[in-house]
């Protein structure tokens, strides 16, 4: 008697396991910038729109949304702090990363902003373009 054939859903094992990090296909792979999303938060609603404003008219983000706001707990110069902030979300591409960094480095009104960039792992082919066409400009 032979055993039974595995049912159900199996781990690959072999040379056709994964071994480590693959190559991204399709919308994030050679044919389209890797895109980003970028965040920073302000103490107001107008630095906010400054920002965001500020960053697409140059090309630095094809777009920016602001969010409501929210509150921030953090420690600053040993105590924990509370505020009121607003959240500004770019999404820029890894090449033009650099100069939207330097750029909202210069004009924040924080001594030490938060910017913080994450991958767009996944997302629709035209969206992605798009955002590469307006930084790219």
């Amino acid at each position: 008697m032979t055993p039974a054939a595995p049912t159900g859903p199996t781990a690959p094992t072999g040379p056709t396991a994964p071994t480590g990090p693959t190559a991204p296909t399709g919308p994030t792979g050679p044919t389209v910038p890797r895109v980003l999303t970028v965040l920073t938060t302000v103490d107001s609603a107008d630095a906010a729109d400054a920002l965001a404003r500020g960053a697409v008219a140059q090309r630095l983000a094809a777009c920016a949304q602001i969010s409501s706001p929210v509150t921030s707990v953090y420690r600053w110069k040993g105590a924990v702090e509370t505020a009121q902030e607003w959240q500004v979300l770019f999404k820029t591409t890894e090449e033009g990363y650099p100069r939207l960094e330097a750029w909202l480095t210069a004009e924040h009104p924080y001594d030490t902003p938060e910017i913080i960039a994450a991958p767009v792992v996944h997302g629709s082919t035209g969206y992605l373009e798009w955002v590469s066409a307006e930084v790219a400009r």
